[in-house]
């Protein structure tokens, strides 16, 4: 995994991908909760990597997938017929590596891959955005933001498109279109194809 966020990530257009980006209390994790439900009634696969902005731990202290982790197993994998979960310790890394993430859920064949956090990564983004929460909008600064959906009306740069925050349907519709828009859409808006 990288400490620094590349320039590029190497896209292609077989797995799309499209970054969920707000300035924390807007909403990202509530919004997505709502919106996995109608992307899978519309027939999409989805696979989503999240970014923590802290340590975390999804194994329990004294069970054996925990104690093995803890001895130096890397990665842990832990797997039954309900689930699977791989764990493995990056000691020494400032930040996860967005490009290996996605590599690691290729194998899984989703139809679209959500990226929730990474704001600063080169991918293309939703920004979503709550005047409410006071902090700034970011798609004049982002060249990758494609679209933001706010509960507020915004003046918005040339090729982004206008969401209502609040409208969960048409907020699906736009997500659900996003993997035929994909091959068009993997550069930042500047150099977009029509």
């Amino acid at each position: 995994m990288s400490e620094r966020v590349p320039d590029r990530l190497p896209f292609d257009d077989d797995l799309p991908v499209l970054g969920i980006a707000a300035w924390s209390g807007t909403g990202k994790t509530t919004l997505l909760e709502r919106l996995l439900p109608s992307l899978g009634e519309r027939g999409l696969r989805v696979a989503v990597i999240k970014h923590a902005h802290h340590a975390f731990d999804v194994d329990q202290p004294g069970k054996d997938s925990h104690r093995l982790r803890q001895a130096g197993a890397s990665p842990m994998l832990v797997a039954s017929r309900a689930r699977v979960a791989l764990m493995m310790e990056t000691p020494g890394r400032e930040e996860a590596d967005l490009a290996e993430l996605i590599e690691m859920v290729r194998p899984q064949r989703p139809d679209l891959v959500l990226v929730e956090g990474f704001k600063a990564w080169p991918l293309p983004k939703l920004e979503l955005h709550r005047p409410e929460v006071g902090k700034p909008l970011r798609v004049a600064e982002d060249p990758w933001v494609r679209a933001v959906a706010s509960d507020a009306t915004l003046a918005l740069p040339e090729g982004v498109d206008a969401l209502d925050l609040n409208d969960l349907e048409a907020l699906a519709d736009w997500i659900a279109a996003w993997p035929a828009r994909w091959p068009a859409r993997q550069c930042p808006r500047e150099e977009a194809v029509s």
